[in-house]
């Protein structure tokens, strides 16, 4: 007999141990009011203190996709300081986090572009990887910038894992692969150093990639930021002028909330979403081309509907994308005329446009 889903919820988190403490997150005391909403998403509040890994809460929610639970609504907890939810802005009388500093003027980095997803395991960041190159390939000055402070994958992916270099006037020298400028977090830390990182610690560790690194003179400069909303997303508005975002989802309905979460965050803080771009969109078979929907389908328009903005493409999954990516060699790369390859590339051509027109408006909405 399947377990009920607080049963699961309670074995997901039984299963993340604590490394300061050495027990699970249950046996540690560190999960409080754990209920299943109406909803049907677990959720509780995260006890976690200053010296406590902030993976802990990435593990959270790996660990509850990995056992096909719901997103988890969790309010994060300083036992010595005031609450704060993973899933809004800041609570009003917050005082951790310091005022916006003025946006820097950066010309230099051509349009900005971030590309987000509302939660982990959509493929975002394959997905910015192989933009970047795609725009590139197409004759544009690009560059990179890793901003999934708590999990930098950009490394891996371009198989780039030198540290950057610093010039006589202190700044560093990006990193370059498929002819994009590269800038990541993981060039600098440790494989596996523990990310724990704070608002003002982020902010300054974001500044410091669009300011102090030589990016030269880009047409397009795209941030892989982490899933969900967040202080790097806000960090990133915050510190300079962003063109727009593409936000990433796959064909479900059920990550249409989480991505819906994540459009209204950049609406309420007047980043225009360029669109969509719907990942993991069937199977497409490389030899007779017939298409196959593996999954319930209608995310990206629904999506795309709720948010006003047109989807941008759809990218069928295949066997070797992943085993590409981890080994990297981004499948626009490896295999440009595969059916995933072409679908990135001709995205690329739309996000162009998309930014030139500062909003998609005037781009239709795809229908598969």
């Amino acid at each position: 007999m399947a377990p009920t889903p607080l049963a699961a919820a309670r074995e997901a988190l039984a299963g993340i141990v604590n490394p300061r403490v050495g027990q699970d997150l249950l046996a540690a005391g560190m999960v409080e009011g754990l209920v299943i909403g109406d909803d049907g998403r677990p959720t509780f509040t995260f006890l976690l203190r200053r010296d406590d890994p902030a993976t802990l809460v990435r593990q959270i929610r790996h660990a509850f996709q990995a056992a096909d639970l719901p997103d988890p609504k969790i309010q994060i907890k300083d036992p010595s300081g005031p609450a704060k939810s993973t899933h809004g802005p800041p609570a009003e009388g917050d005082k951790a986090m310091p005022p916006p500093a003025p946006q820097m003027s950066l010309p230099n980095l051509g349009k900005v572009i971030a590309i987000s997803s509302g939660k982990g395991g959509v493929g975002k960041s394959t997905v910015a990887a192989n933009l970047a190159i795609a725009l590139a390939r197409a004759g544009h000055r690009v560059g990179l910038m890793d901003g999934d402070i708590y999990g930098p994958n950009i490394p891996r992916m371009f198989g780039v894992f030198e540290r950057p270099q610093v010039s006589a006037d202190r700044r560093m020298q990006p990193l370059e692969a498929y002819g994009v400028k590269l800038m990541s977090l993981g060039f600098i830390v440790e494989r596996d150093a523990p990310a724990i990182w704070r608002g003002p610690i982020i902010m300054k560790i974001v500044t410091q990639f669009l300011r102090d690194v030589d990016w030269g003179t880009l047409d397009y400069f795209l941030v892989d930021l982490p899933p969900g909303t967040g202080d790097a997303q806000l960090s990133l508005v915050q510190a300079t002028n962003v063109s727009g975002a593409v936000i990433v989802t796959t064909p479900q309905e059920m990550s249409v909330g989480d991505a819906l979460r994540g459009g209204k965050m950049f609406d309420k803080v007047n980043v225009p979403v360029l669109g969509i771009v719907e990942n993991m969109s069937g199977f497409t078979c490389p030899h007779c081309g017939e298409h196959t929907d593996l999954f319930p389908t209608g995310g990206g328009d629904k999506l795309g509907g709720e948010l006003k903005v047109p989807v941008l493409g759809r990218i069928p999954m295949q066997a070797q994308m992943a085993d590409l990516a981890d080994r990297g060699k981004p499948i626009v790369v490896a295999s440009p005329e595969s059916p995933a390859a072409v679908a990135l590339a001709e995205i690329a051509e739309r996000v162009v446009e998309a930014a030139r027109t500062r909003g998609g408006a005037e781009l239709p909405i795809l229908r598969g």
